[in-house]
């Protein structure tokens, strides 16, 4: 009897079930019989043979865990019978080679953006209302609720007659009937856009600024200034308390070191010199409107592909997401690495594991000592708290397959393509090479895209097999399901399903290729992501401590 399952690489010693198996069940693999010794639910994994205790299991060709107990063969793989284990990793061991893609039918694509004085295209036309420090985020809020609904920037909100309706029931002392009412969804029409060139008014608070280190600080003014800087930004309003730690001049310093100093309109403005709180607010808000009349004037041109630059991320990742959206989101990698385009692959608490293979990738010794140096020292911060890569792989992850921080990383990592490295980046540094670029940033989903933004990204990828809304306020983000059963589920945030790879209805490069022109109709405008039409503005900059 054959059932679904999948071997990733030939030097594998497990198989991933496809779907769910039963104890008893016989399985084919390369001509040979497996009995299954226990039950193996989809996304999870079985040994080919028998394993005895301490040897590694290996996926994805890599060492991926270790076993703490002897495995019959056909034996589940759970929590309780591996661990975390890893090869270990040094400076680059082998050249690299490789091919890129046929892209003739891309080569004369172009998308339609948003072109930029210092060279670069956006794929939306942002401002930006940002606080230095957090004691500027209720003024920020005071600004959000006079801009947005009046400019027609607001979602409507569904529920308000909802809450309407309880209300109601509640003054008429009929408490049933609250418990009793349907709720029915009914999409308000949204406001008229008066700036018909203007994506979005965005206000970003945040919890810094001032009060712990001052290089958690400075790296708060880089983001912003990254942010200023991502060619999505039009402009931005800055409010400043005074008396903090990220000051103006630092961002003015971070704006002049990205070559942006008078690029870009940039209003700041400090409540301890403007006095009251009203003239603060009543000025950021003349000039704010002001720059918005500016920004309107900017329309959308065609942009050569190459303009494109692509964060890769991940996040509520399932056993399937290795196999099916992440190596889909690789292709596309691929694909614009050879058309000349930038792409971004980060969360390096999840390249635990593959750190040999991206070395190796590496176009320079300087890029491949740079990773190797921001892998070890990211990995002694969480060890010298007691903590470390290996916890990185949440409830949700575990149970659904990825039950070391090693498979997890082995499939994250797939969303890299096989494309060489062009460039090694800290964390707020500038994408400025064409290729594939790796970004020092947390697992963390949101402190992630907000990086991955901050450093020039105009388009996120998010692969999820578990779902997540995560969105980012300048970057358009496009939510990809590893798997059918979550694209139908949470159809409300998923925008490509990639779980025809899983079926065997399509293969990777066709799925890669439907992606791809999908991206071109989001750079463009045409398409809105689920998570810029629901406003989902996720914005968590990293304090550099410890977040996995």
């Amino acid at each position: 009897m054959k059932h679904n399952v999948l071997k990733i690489h030939p030097k594998d010693n497990v198989l991933v079930a496809l779907a769910d198996l039963k104890a008893g069940d016989i399985i084919e693999n390369e001509g040979e019989t497996i009995e299954l010794a226990n039950d193996v639910a989809a996304k999870h994994k079985f040994t080919i043979g028998s394993l005895r205790k301490g040897e590694h299991i290996f996926m994805y060709g890599i060492i991926v865990g270790e076993a703490l107990v002897d495995h019959p063969k056909g034996g589940a793989v759970t929590t309780e019978t591996i661990k975390h284990a890893t090869a270990t990793f040094t400076g680059k061991r082998n050249p690299f080679s490789w091919q890129p893609l046929d892209v003739s039918k891309w080569k004369t694509r172009t998308f339609m953006g948003y072109h930029r004085e210092d060279g670069r295209v956006g794929t939306a036309n942002n401002w930006l209302v940002v606080p230095l420090v957090f004691c500027e985020n209720r003024n920020v809020d005071i600004m959000k609720q006079a801009f947005v609904e009046e400019l027609g920037f607001a979602k409507p909100n569904p529920y308000k007659s909802f809450v309407q309706q309880m209300k109601q029931f509640y003054l008429e002392g009929n408490h049933s009937g609250i418990q009793e009412l349907n709720f029915e969804r009914a999409e308000a029409e949204a406001g008229q856009r008066i700036f018909k060139n203007v994506d979005g008014i965005k206000f970003l608070t945040h919890q810094g600024g001032c009060g712990g280190i001052r290089q958690d600080s400075e790296a708060l003014c880089a983001l912003i200034a990254g942010y200023i800087a991502n060619p999505n930004v039009a402009g931005a309003t800055i409010l400043s308390l005074g008396c903090q730690n990220a000051q103006p001049a630092i961002l003015r310093q971070k704006l002049a070191e990205m070559g942006m100093e008078s690029k870009k309109p940039v209003l700041i403005l400090e409540q301890q010199k403007e006095g009251s709180e009203a003239q603060l607010l009543k000025n950021a808000i003349q000039q704010t409107f002001l720059g918005l009349v500016e920004a309107d004037q900017l329309e959308r041109k065609p942009a050569g592909l190459q303009h494109l630059t692509i964060g890769l991320e991940c996040g509520g990742s399932d056993g399937f997401s290795g196999i099916s959206a992440n190596p889909v989101v690789g292709q596309v990698s691929d694909i614009l690495s050879s058309l000349g385009g930038k792409t971004i692959l980060s969360e390096f608490p999840e390249l635990c594991g593959v750190e040999q293979e991206l070395i190796n990738r590496c176009q320079t010794d300087e890029a491949a000592d740079k990773f190797i140096k921001l892998m070890r020292a990211y990995a002694a911060s969480a060890e010298a708290v007691g903590s470390g890569f290996d916890m990185n792989p949440s409830p949700g992850n575990i149970k659904d397959g990825l039950i070391t921080d090693a498979i997890k990383s082995a499939g994250a990592a797939k969303k890299g393509g096989t494309s060489p490295i062009v460039d090694v980046l800290d964390y707020t540094e500038q994408v400025k090479k064409p290729g594939l670029n790796l970004l020092c940033t947390p697992g963390n989903d949101v402190e992630s895209t907000t990086a991955m933004a901050g450093s020039g990204a105009n388009i996120i990828l998010f692969t999820t097999g578990l779902g997540t809304p995560t969105g980012n306020p300048v970057t358009p983000v496009i939510k990809i399901s590893s798997n059918h059963k979550l694209a139908k589920k949470m159809e409300d945030i998923i925008d490509v399903d990639t779980g025809a790879v899983v079926s065997g209805e399509k293969t990777i490069a066709e799925v890669g290729d439907e992606l791809f022109e999908y991206i071109l109709k989001v750079a463009s405008g045409e398409l809105r992501p689920k998570a810029v039409q629901l406003n989902q503005d996720d914005f968590i900059p990293w304090k550099r401590g410890v977040s996995l």
